[in-house]
């Protein structure tokens, strides 16, 4: 994992690994909100295990890694939701599955990188290494970016619909499972998006506290979404800006994480207060 080198080359070499940390910023909060209103926000945390297996199989078949993890990522959520189905959740088997699975497609993946003998750093893999980001990095947290917000717009009042009332939307002819399974692919995306930030474990804390501290009090999805981004914003662009602090000198990644941590007591002082 990176640290800070104050001597690094270059008078901007921090600019790529900057908007990086800008884009994440906004691409977690608004996927992790409409996770969050939908109650799914757990499939996140089971995709962003899931991913790495497909890393390492790409990486060993020379392709793209980040196909590689957003299939592997949406064939667990496939692999968990068919397993998962008819498991009662009222004795918590429904959930013991979907952490079975989780642990089971981690495990997996961590097997494969010894087996396949491959080259890979792992704790960059599970915790990011923003500062050592590139331009490919940036492009592809973009296009997810594009991603999430093209189905903003394309399908906001469904979604809304479907966050309130699931069984009613379903009833009234919209697409649910249609919805769900664009959901499940962009939330992959995005874990692999935001892999180079702050890792498939951290990532969980960035979709997932602005998303928390947005919906107190909000008056509609677009208002949530409109403060989780923000939020979002603040979080990665102070977590960044005290990783260069030469006294401080410690990966952003992490940082990120303990500031969406902080979040979490301020969502809880907003909600009493209102």
């Amino acid at each position: 994992m990176a640290v800070v080198d104050s001597q690094a080359p270059g008078a901007f070499w921090w600019a790529v690994p900057l908007l990086l940390a800008l884009v994440i910023g906004l691409l977690c909060p608004l996927t992790g909100t409409l996770l969050l209103v939908q109650r799914r926000l757990f499939q996140a945390n089971l995709i962003s295990h899931a991913v790495l297996p497909g890393l390492a199989l790409a990486l060993a078949l020379h392709l793209d890694p980040a196909l590689g993890g957003v299939a592997s990522g949406v064939g667990g959520a496939l692999v968990a939701d068919r397993l998962s189905r008819h498991a009662p959740a009222a004795d918590g088997s429904h959930e013991a599955v979907l952490n079975t699975v989780l642990a089971g497609f981690l495990g997996l993946g961590v097997l494969l990188i010894p087996l396949l003998h491959l080259r890979i750093d792992l704790e960059a893999v599970l915790f990011g290494d923003l500062l050592a980001a590139g331009p490919t990095d940036l492009l592809r947290a973009l296009v997810a970016l594009g991603a999430v917000l093209a189905l903003l717009v394309g399908r906001y009042d469904q979604l809304v619909f479907l966050g309130v009332d699931p069984a009613g939307a379903a009833a009234m002819g919209v697409p649910v499972a249609r919805l769900q399974a664009l959901m499940t692919l962009v939330t992959a995306f995005t874990v692999v998006s935001a892999m180079a930030a702050v890792g498939v474990v951290l990532v969980m804390a960035l979709m997932g506290a602005p998303a928390v501290l947005a919906l107190v009090g909000a008056l509609s999805l677009r208002a949530a979404l409109v403060r989780a981004a923000a939020v979002g914003l603040a979080v990665t662009a102070l977590g960044f800006g005290l990783a260069l602090v030469p006294a401080i000198n410690l990966p952003p990644g992490p940082l990120i994480g303990v500031l969406c941590l902080a979040l979490l007591p301020l969502a809880n002082l907003v909600s009493r207060r209102r």
